[in-house]
């Protein structure tokens, strides 16, 4: 099993073209200078299984996970990823009328032991609501992962294992210099899709 350095995967994020500078309004709503696009990096699959294996490689050796749940769109390749490392289920949530829901006939085993896995973390909406939800149909949430923290304060509280901190400043809309200076925005996010 490949275990990728901090150094590597910034190697990585570098060379795909993943971290951007402009404008950026993220899925939490708040506003950034600097963006990393996963996807950039997803889009290599052997890349993609060594970021897996390196993700579970630095998880505590004795938790125990059943499942995996991670929230479209920006989970979906690296929770399957992982899922297929630990050699467990996958399953993803949707937005439905705005909420995370969990469509195409997935379920959580009462009882079933779930891992969150999200692509880049900035306040952790997403997560949270991939963690109620998963609660809500009576599963136990393990903790979460992430290819990337952004730093700063989360909204979930489970036990959080990011392969890599990136202190990437974000302001509120209303605070946001780059708004003032009217430089166009981006809105790089995916929660504003339905």
């Amino acid at each position: 099993m490949t275990e990728l350095t901090d150094a590597q995967i910034i190697e990585a994020l570098e060379k795909s073209d993943a971290i951007r500078h402009g404008h950026f309004v993220l899925t939490s709503g708040r506003h950034s200078d600097t963006y990393v696009q996963c996807a950039r990096i997803l889009e290599d699959p052997k890349l993609t299984t060594e970021l897996a294996q390196t993700a579970v490689a630095r998880l505590p050796k004795n938790l125990e996970i059943d499942m995996i749940a991670a929230p479209a769109v920006g989970g979906l390749v690296i929770g399957f990823a992982v899922a297929q490392v630990l050699g467990v289920k996958f399953i993803f949530s949707e937005r439905e009328h705005g909420k995370m829901a969990f469509r195409r006939a997935f379920t959580v085993p009462a009882g079933a032991r779930v891992l969150v896995v999200e692509d880049v973390v900035t306040t952790g909406g997403s997560v949270a609501e991939v963690v109620d939800l998963v609660r809500s149909v009576g599963g136990e949430v393990v903790g979460a992962v992430a290819l990337i923290d952004r730093g700063g304060e989360k909204a979930f509280n489970v036990p959080f294992w990011p392969l890599l901190r990136l202190e990437v400043e974000s302001w509120g809309a209303d605070s946001c210099s780059l708004c003032t200076d009217g430089i166009p925005v981006y809105s790089a996010g995916s929660r504003r899709l339905s």
